[in-house]
């Protein structure tokens, strides 16, 4: 849904007050960028030292208090807490009787869809599931970065016209997606942006390796560049020596990982043969030059010599 298209007024949600169960990245983000929409953050739960500070640095004069008084003071409650820690909590929360009727109960877990808020629905909660599509750095720029930034949304019929309402007040901009398909729907982002930090990060080590002094200025053009073409052409922007069929130059380059970084090998491995397999698929790498640049990446060894068996 595009911001173009706002809710009608009488579906935009009430000024709420609002807690946060959970200080980590998300939480006082989304919180500091729903006070920026007219709703009022009360409270903040958070243990660590860190979560304390990222607290106070993005919700300034929000008292800290224990979970269950978060909820206590709170019309619509962020449950931002890790994937593998939210069941449990709501389950105690409900248990507990933290949980009130007509509360908006909302999680920001990719993983997880409406469903697993249903301890709380049974007590009377209003169940949400809003994604936000970021990564976060703790720090106020969060907010900004808010400011487009796609949120997966799972809840009940009757509420998605609040819940996107919501997103759209973040700056954000709403997309459903159904219970059964967040598990798929969080493994792509996790793939398309989890792993893409670490092979930035390993690529960095190499080129410092290689004796570049600046890896981040050399990657950030190549690296713009790439996600631009591959963002709007898919397939068709593959390039490099995979894609061409260069198998030489690839068993060089696994070479020389085996040398200075082995613990690369596995990846650049498994990433090209997967890169293989599309450019095939795509009609980018030619069937000829396909079989010894998969004897390279079957057995992660030089190109074998004339007479060898492959």
């Amino acid at each position: 849904m595009s911001t173009d298209q706002q809710p009608d007024l009488k579906d935009r949600p009430a000024r709420l007050t609002v807690g946060v169960v959970g200080a980590g990245r998300v939480g006082p983000a989304l919180a500091a960028s729903l006070r920026l929409a007219g709703h009022h953050p009360v409270a903040v739960s958070a243990v660590s030292d860190a979560s304390r500070r990222r607290a106070e640095l993005l919700l300034p004069d929000v008292p800290v208090v224990p979970p269950a008084e978060v909820l206590q003071r709170a019309d619509l409650v962020l449950l931002t807490v890790p994937d593998d820690t939210l069941p449990d909590l709501v389950t105690g929360l409900a248990e507990t009787s933290a949980v009130r009727p007509g509360q908006l109960l909302v999680h920001t877990s990719g993983r997880y869809g409406a469903r697993v808020l249903d301890p709380a629905l049974r007590a009377g909660a209003l169940p949400l599931a809003l994604h936000p599509v970021m990564t976060f750095t703790g720090t106020p720029v969060d907010v900004q970065r808010l400011a487009g930034c796609s949120f997966g949304v799972t809840a009940p019929d009757e509420l998605r016209l609040a819940a996107e309402a919501l997103v759209i007040e973040m700056g954000g901009e709403p997309e459903w997606i159904d219970e059964e398909s967040r598990p798929l729907y969080h493994a792509a982002l996790a793939l398309g942006s989890n792993h893409l930090v670490t092979l930035v990060a390993q690529s960095m080590e190499l080129l410092r390796a290689a004796g570049v002094a600046a890896p981040d200025r050399m990657l950030g053009p190549l690296l713009g560049a790439a996600l631009d073409n591959a963002l709007r052409s898919g397939d068709a922007a593959l390039t490099g020596p995979v894609a061409r069929g260069d198998a030489g130059t690839v068993a060089a380059h696994v070479t020389e990982l085996r040398k200075h970084a082995p613990q690369s090998v596995a990846g650049y491995l498994a990433m090209a043969r997967a890169t293989a397999d599309r450019a095939l698929a795509h009609g980018l790498l030619k069937p000829e030059l396909a079989e010894d640049l998969l004897g390279v990446l079957a057995t992660g060894t030089d190109l074998p010599e004339n007479g060898e068996d492959r």
